[in-house]
């Protein structure tokens, strides 16, 4: 089992570094100048979070919590929320699943309970996400009293990452995978398929990380921005004209404060399920 788990620890450090290596537009990456710092940051978060996720036998909500702990510790700061969410009911359906990933993730997600609601709660507290707000049910600042699979999806209409606990992860596998894949098979690097990956969720729904903290018309601004440069990227990066578009869209969103961090964490947890799958 502990051999198990350290592979699994690797795929998830390894799908977080892909993501940073991607040139992903108002996120952080290695391309620009702006986020190194956060760059670093978050390369940490991987690594201290791998092994909470991975704990052989832990519950969801388990994992969630002691990641995000671990990340607060090693960083101060709130770093990887979205992805650690993700990532946790991908790993645990990594670990018992026998054969098809998704049909594991299926099985994960029925079974999460109240106590999974519990500890994300403490972890959604932790890490305090700008843009929090309210909730009408199941506010995080009162203990849950539904599964974490339930409360997730009374968020599904204004968090994408909750949207994956009730849809199953449609998006990942509808949108990110798919993009993942058509650049392996056109033989492009694998950040490239990230970067592909990142500008499709951009372009297919307002990002919540920015609706959140900026406002649904924000959101769907920077929403048609990506639709108009998303159909360059396919080109792949020996596109100069493609490279050059998406540094001036980095630098636009950066300049206006906009970071589209959900699109990004749909990003890792792609990258993440495309390699436990394959």
């Amino acid at each position: 089992m502990a051999g198990i788990a350290a592979g699994l620890a690797r795929c998830y450090v390894d799908a977080c570094l892909l993501e940073l290596r991607a040139l992903k537009p108002g996120n952080a990456h290695v391309h620009a100048a702006g986020h190194r710092i956060a760059v670093g940051e978050m390369e940490t978060s991987a690594r201290v979070s791998a092994g909470p996720l991975t704990q052989p036998g832990a519950p969801v909500g388990r994992r969630i919590l002691d990641a995000v702990s671990a990340t607060d510790a090693a960083v101060g700061s709130n770093t990887n929320l979205g992805i650690v969410l993700l990532a946790a009911p991908l790993l645990v359906a990594a670990e018992i699943a026998a054969g098809d990933l998704r049909e594991g993730l299926h099985q994960v997600l029925a079974r999460l309970t109240v106590e999974d609601a519990a500890a994300a709660y403490a972890a959604i507290r932790l890490a305090s996400p700008a843009g929090l707000g309210a909730a009408p049910e199941q506010d995080v600042a009162a203990p849950p009293t539904a599964d974490l699979r339930a409360v997730m999806s009374l968020a599904a209409d204004r968090d994408r990452v909750a949207r994956q606990y009730a849809t199953g992860y449609d998006d990942v596998y509808l949108t990110g995978i798919p993009e993942l894949a058509a650049a392996q098979h056109a033989q492009q690097p694998p950040e490239w398929g990230a970067t592909r990956a990142f500008m499709a969720f951009l372009a297919a729904f307002p990002d919540s990380h920015i609706q959140r903290k900026h406002g649904q018309a924000v959101a769907e601004q920077v929403r048609a921005e990506a639709v108009a440069l998303h159909p360059k990227v396919s080109r792949g990066p020996d596109d100069r004209r493609a490279i050059e578009a998406l540094l001036a869209f980095d630098g636009q969103l950066k300049a206006r404060g906009l970071n589209p961090g959900t699109s990004a964490d749909l990003t890792v947890a792609s990258a993440l399920a495309f390699t436990l799958s394959t």
